[in-house]
């Protein structure tokens, strides 16, 4: 038997996995159980002491890789502002419109949820 953790929409799951033979085992009832999820990094202050109204949110749970823009940026829509990381993929968090930065709320090595607020623009 093998156990994993899989992580679905944000929640950690703890699977056991027999391993077989490859003939069809008898169907049982899942093992997975629910498990509490890494706590976010609590945010970075604005390096600003201004946020702007454009927020700029990570699409998935992950770990700040990199900053791409600084604060006073000026950024137009789809310009990559952090790069997160998530399952060893490097995924750009784009501005959702044509801005400058007002504000950086996390810093490199910080984890987050989905949804959580990474920067302001305005």
């Amino acid at each position: 038997m093998k156990n994993y953790t899989i992580t679905v929409n944000g929640t950690a799951y703890d699977v056991t996995v027999e391993e077989g033979t490859g003939a069809a085992a008898p169907a049982a009832a899942p093992k997975a159980a629910p498990k509490a999820a890494p706590k976010a990094a609590p945010a970075a202050p604005a390096a600003s002491g201004a946020a702007g109204s454009i927020k700029v949110e990570a699409g998935a749970a992950g770990k700040i890789f990199k900053i791409e823009k600084q604060v006073g940026a000026s950024v137009k829509k789809g310009d990559a502002v952090i790069i997160l990381e998530a399952m060893k993929m490097e995924i750009p968090v784009v501005a959702p419109a044509d801005g400058t930065v007002a504000s950086i709320n996390v810093n490199v090595g910080d984890t987050v949820e989905s949804g959580a607020l990474l920067a302001t623009l305005k």
